[in-house]
């Protein structure tokens, strides 16, 4: 068994979407409750690759089972910020891929040039929470009712990590 955390790429499309419906469809992680359409899905992975952007894939046997990407805010004066989105099929949950998947996204973030990445967590997901802690996210404040799934309103924790001045990609990862 084999397992590997790449950038995305062309070949791992298909199998990306289909993870990103895998999970959105379970209704408690993502904003989505499924994956876009194919091509809207594949034109937004070709500009994260268009643009350089930060997205990492964990394939197992080659299999896309996961990813995590840091993808640019707009606005000018906040270019220094990337907001972080991950994701991983169930089967391959609590085994520490999720923690891979994110080093590699946070390194990839600094490489290029980010010095804050944002993200949130939704206030029932103990297990990412924990994990975002782990690896130096801090929580910033809680937002009521930021998602509402099928009735259901749950609040949502909003954590950054931010990059010490000075620090190396390497050291701050």
């Amino acid at each position: 068994m084999s397992l590997l955390i790449l950038p995305v790429a062309e070949p791992h499309f298909e199998g990306l979407r289909a993870a990103l419906d895998t999970v959105a469809r379970e209704k408690k992680y993502l904003v989505f409750t499924q994956a876009p359409p194919r091509e809207a899905a594949f034109d937004f992975y070709r500009s994260v690759i268009a643009n350089g952007d930060c997205m990492c894939v964990a394939l197992w046997n080659e299999q896309v089972i996961g990813w995590c990407d840091v993808l640019p805010v707009r606005g000018e004066a906040r270019t220094h910020v990337g907001t972080l989105g991950i994701g991983l099929l169930p089967a391959f949950r609590r085994r520490g891929i999720g923690a891979l998947l994110l080093k590699a996204a946070i390194a990839g973030a600094w490489d290029r040039g980010l010095t804050r990445i944002e993200l949130t967590v939704r206030a029932g997901n103990a297990n990412a929470k924990a994990l975002y802690e782990r690896l130096g996210f801090a929580t910033e404040g809680l937002m009521r009712h930021a998602t509402c799934v099928d009735g259901h309103c749950e609040d949502s924790h909003a954590m950054a990590l931010l990059r010490e001045q000075g620090a190396t990609p390497a050291a701050a990862a």
